[in-house]
């Protein structure tokens, strides 16, 4: 048996839903990148590439083109990210990566990029139905999650606020596709993000406030 194969066989079944090794694994990893999205470590990066190598098996063998072809734009948006963060490592004033909230300008930028990006895709997967078998919601995880990873990749608190829109539909859409361990993840991806954006909310905070003068920067 091939790693491919044994990655898109099944690890056990619980309540009813059939759970797949690629499916635990690759959302395991995908919850470890948030985690350490939250702690401004750069091996966010890393995992979150690790993490859609494995969910590509996971989609590609579930037929799913749309959702697998999301794993490969993540893969290269993450390779992006950590050069992004690596030549930014040194912004913050204690070495670590500089986060803040965006202007109004750029989230104007993301609301937009979001909502043509959405239907630019969702408007392809209709056409092409062999794409995607939920072809609106797939496409707004689809943009979310890139929006959500070039928020990152820029250190804006706004990047959180993505992801929980990302959730509120990434939940039961993974569990009507067959992919109960997906949403299930999807509901920590919840905590996760509601505890890393107050981290790095008070972090923007902290670091916009103008240091006294005399003091040490």
């Amino acid at each position: 048996m091939s790693a491919v194969d044994w990655l898109g066989g099944e690890a056990f079944t619980a309540f009813g839903q059939h759970i797949k090794w690629s499916d635990m694994i690759g959302n395991i990893i995908g919850l470890i990148a948030l985690a350490l999205g939250w702690r401004r470590s750069i091996w966010t990066w890393p995992a979150q590439f690790a993490s859609g190598v494995i969910l590509l098996v996971a989609f590609a063998s579930a037929h799913l083109s749309g959702s697998a072809g999301k794993q490969i734009v993540v893969m290269a948006v993450a390779s992006w990210g950590w050069l992004q963060w690596t030549r930014g490592r040194q912004q913050a004033q204690d070495g670590s990566i500089a986060v803040r909230f965006a202007t109004w300008r750029e989230r104007g930028a993301l609301a937009a990029g979001a909502a043509v990006g959405t239907l630019a895709v969702g408007g392809l997967f209709t056409l092409y139905p062999s794409l995607s078998w939920d072809p609106w919601p797939d496409a707004y995880i689809f943009v979310g999650t890139l929006v959500a990873m070039y928020a990152q990749a820029r250190g804006m608190v706004e990047f959180w606020f993505a992801w929980l829109l990302v959730d509120l539909v990434g939940v039961p859409l993974n569990f009507a596709n067959g992919f109960a361990f997906s949403g299930f993840v999807y509901v920590i991806y919840g905590a996760l993000v509601l505890w890393g954006m107050r981290d790095w909310w008070l972090r923007s905070r902290a670091s916009a406030q103008p240091s006294l003068e005399g003091a040490a920067a």
